[in-house]
């Protein structure tokens, strides 16, 4: 039996969720724009992420690069199609965890730190601390609660949180973040979110950097200037 369609049928709507405000039938009219319908491996490992871009009198043309690029690499099969499991959300009370923050992870899958602001599938909310870190909730995003403003729908969903782990974000959803006194860090490379919490734990504490330590309510005297080359690279 022929798995080609089946297959390409799936990659097309693991597509359509990487971008920003598309359900399947947009990306199959900018597709038919591009390949013959149904589309096949072929035509689809000729994409690229120009063709996208002009396709259908530039129906992507707004939607950022990097969206782009892992729809297409989930469209040529780059990408594995297989979804991994939804991590275990662990007990928090509030004041269990003494000199704690608040951080959301945006992901699409697992536990992966891999999403864009406007397109990820959901939030992964740790509490966290210098010496542990637990996973306390996972907000899935509901679009059709988003009314006009989805940016300021995304950002209500975290509004309890201090910082936001992301693989990328524009500036106006950036600011719809800040205004909601959360602080936005761009981190690109994928990886698992624990791992990324893991490096900013090295600097929470009386050494955290004065952008963390204004989140952490430390007086301004108690802040110690941080070095440029730390661990992080924190987008005001």
């Amino acid at each position: 039996m022929d798995t080609e369609p089946k297959e390409i049928a799936l990659r097309i709507g693991l597509a359509a969720r990487e971008l920003p405000d598309t359900d399947v039938a947009r990306l199959m009219g900018v597709l038919n724009d591009l390949v013959s319908l149904p589309p096949n491996h072929k035509d689809l490992k000729a994409l690229t992420v120009k063709d996208f871009k002009n396709a259908k009198d530039g129906e992507f043309s707004d939607i950022d690069t990097e969206n782009l690029k892992t729809a297409l690499s989930l469209l040529k099969g780059e990408i594995g199609t297989s979804l991994l499991p939804l991590p275990d959300i662990q007990t928090y009370n509030q004041g269990d965890m003494p000199n704690s923050i608040r951080i959301a992870c945006a992901s699409n899958k697992g536990e992966i730190l891999d999403g864009h602001f406007g397109s990820c599938q959901r939030f992964l909310v740790y509490q966290v601390s210098q010496s542990e870190q637990r996973l306390i909730d996972i907000r899935n995003i509901d679009n059709s609660q988003a009314s006009d403003d989805k940016n300021a729908y995304r950002a209500s969903l975290i509004k309890d949180c201090q910082i936001l782990f992301v693989a990328s974000i524009g500036g106006p959803a950036a600011a719809k973040v800040v205004r909601q006194d959360i602080h936005p860090i761009k981190k690109p490379q994928t990886g698992p979110s624990s791992e990324v919490i893991k490096e900013l734990q090295q600097v929470i504490g009386k050494d955290a950097p004065p952008w963390l330590a204004k989140i952490m309510g430390q007086s301004p005297e108690d802040r110690i200037r941080f070095e440029q080359d730390s661990v992080l690279e924190a987008d005001a």
